[in-house]
């Protein structure tokens, strides 16, 4: 197990709070790890090995986690971007026809499929949430690639992450696939312990995960990097001869493969290949808290809203200051990742992560972002690309756009209606309490109304539509407690406000 300093002789507690705080630190590294090594001794025969190298990542996370203090980033280091330190998507060229199987064949997609769908209301998981054409996530993802690989004659695998919550599910989903054109492969992130916010010292009694999941967690996409490479995946993807991992969020729609970034990683005219990409996105008044690219101690890094001083998070959230943000569109160099890894180099930001179980324990929970290990990889890059490669599904007002008539389907990809005037996406705000779960939400409508010109939609309280629905510019539906409000089939509203008692105002 991992290595942890034991303390002799500490019979009282120094006066001073700085060497108060270092002794009950080391005091709960040495806690911590007796408790580890319980966890290991409860692990079945064949399973203590795994078990014992996952907990020992672990204790070295946890051992980072008590050594940092306060915010990551000194503000006044944060220096300008270069001009150079993102690329326009526009600037990127095309690949030749003839280019493009030799390119693919040296690409991996990989999906992080660790997420359940429990804040739609589903069970399993997310991947499998029906969002368009009773396809669900993971039916367009595989669409998309069988659709390159005939077009290309490729052979361009899909990796996905999948987490202890997600893995059993996503291998009985999966065999469906077996005959279509479509390599895939699966790994598990790593299974952490939760740890008491009061005591610091893990929740879980035995390793039997199965028996008690609300006791750990998957330690967020960061781990992405070590799980691959124990896997032994990482290896056998180096020996087929490929080059670049491409990284997104299962629930990214927009997330495709992209050729003309791709042939800038192989055929980079500048200079050596990039050795990771990040994509970005001009940053909106939705996604002032979403991470952004900042140039700091002479690298290229990801700065996210937890990095940030307190009393700098309104600079952060300026739109001015920071025009982009990470859509987790991620290009990597797979030796580099291997090189990173084998060196002991890869260095990410540790997200803390607070919740309540069940029975009102407080836990933490010590997570990374794949995204924050730019800093640890040469010959950055970001690509500023069109919104059009973040069209992620985090709640059912996201669900509602992408079903819509605001988006045409073709061969697994969704591509915004050339009848749409404006190529912004309308904002919608649907109510918590009867719309945020997925089956609540689709029994409210008929059919998902026309919004092809549609700016603003707030509904809340309970509210149904019916049949071939047309919505226009900004519509206000509010149903007092205790009325509920039926839109009748067919009917027109543009820009209207309907409230409790069905009076209908021009906005």
């Amino acid at each position: 197990m991992y290595n942890i300093l034991q303390l002799k002789g500490h019979q009282r507690v120094p006066s001073g709070s700085q060497e108060f705080h270092e002794v009950t630190k080391r005091d709960a590294q040495t806690r911590l790890q007796e408790e580890l090594n319980k966890l290991v001794e409860t692990a079945d025969q064949d399973k203590q090995s795994s078990c014992k190298q996952e907990l020992t990542s672990f204790a070295k996370l946890f051992d980072r986690f008590l050594r940092e203090t306060g915010p990551s980033v000194d503000w006044s280091k944060i220096e300008k971007l270069p001009h150079e330190a993102v690329r326009d998507y526009n600037t990127l060229e095309t690949p030749k026809k003839d280019n493009m199987r030799q390119m693919l064949d040296k690409l991996v997609v990989v999906k992080l499929n660790g997420g359940l769908g429990t804040s739609m209301g589903c069970h399993g998981p997310k991947s499998v949430i029906a969002v368009r054409s009773d396809l669900s996530f993971l039916d367009l993802t595989v669409q998309q690639i069988q659709h390159l690989n005939r077009t290309y004659e490729a052979n361009v695998p899909l990796v996905l992450m999948n987490s202890f919550n997600t893995d059993e599910d996503t291998q009985k989903i999966i065999r469906k696939y077996e005959g279509l054109q479509v390599e895939i492969y699966t790994f598990n992130q790593s299974c952490y312990p939760r740890i008491s916010k009061d005591t610091l010292l893990p929740v879980p009694t035995s390793c039997d995960v199965a028996n008690n999941p609300d006791a750990w967690y998957p330690p967020g996409h960061g781990d992405f990097y070590e799980s691959i490479k124990s896997s032994g995946l990482l290896d056998k993807l180096l020996s087929q001869g490929r080059e670049y991992c491409f990284i997104s969020n299962i629930d990214n729609l927009g997330a495709t493969v992209d050729l003309n970034i791709l042939n800038l990683l192989l055929n980079n005219p500048s200079g050596p290949p990039p050795e990771f990409v990040m994509e970005v996105t001009d940053k909106t008044k939705a996604d002032v808290k979403g991470g952004t690219l900042i140039k700091y101690e002479d690298k290229l890094r990801l700065l996210e809203i937890a990095q940030v001083p307190k009393e700098r998070v309104e600079d952060f959230k300026s739109v001015k200051t920071f025009k982009y943000f990470n859509t987790n569109n991620l290009w990597a160099k797979l030796d580099a990742i291997d090189r990173v890894l084998t060196e002991g180099s890869l260095n990410m930001e540790i997200i803390v992560n607070h919740k309540a179980l069940k029975n009102n324990l407080n836990i933490i929970q010590l997570e990374t972002a794949v995204g924050a290990a730019m800093k640890s990889f040469n010959g950055c890059l970001g690509i500023n690309v069109p919104r059009s490669r973040f069209l992620p599904v985090k709640k059912t007002s996201d669900l509602f756009l992408v079903m819509s008539n605001l988006y045409t389907l073709n061969q697994g990809f969704l591509s915004m209606s050339h009848q749409r005037m404006f190529p912004t996406t309308p904002l919608v705000k649907l109510g918590d309490n009867h719309f945020s779960k997925v089956s609540e939400f689709l029994s409210r409508f008929a059919n998902i109304p026309d919004i092809l010109e549609l700016d603003h939609l707030t509904v809340s309280g309970d509210v149904t539509f019916g049949r071939g629905v047309t919505l226009k510019g900004t519509v206000i539906i509010i149903a007092n407690h205790g009325d509920r409000i039926d839109i009748p089939s067919g009917a027109l509203l543009e820009n209207k406000i309907v409230s409790g008692n069905l009076r209908i105002l021009d906005h």
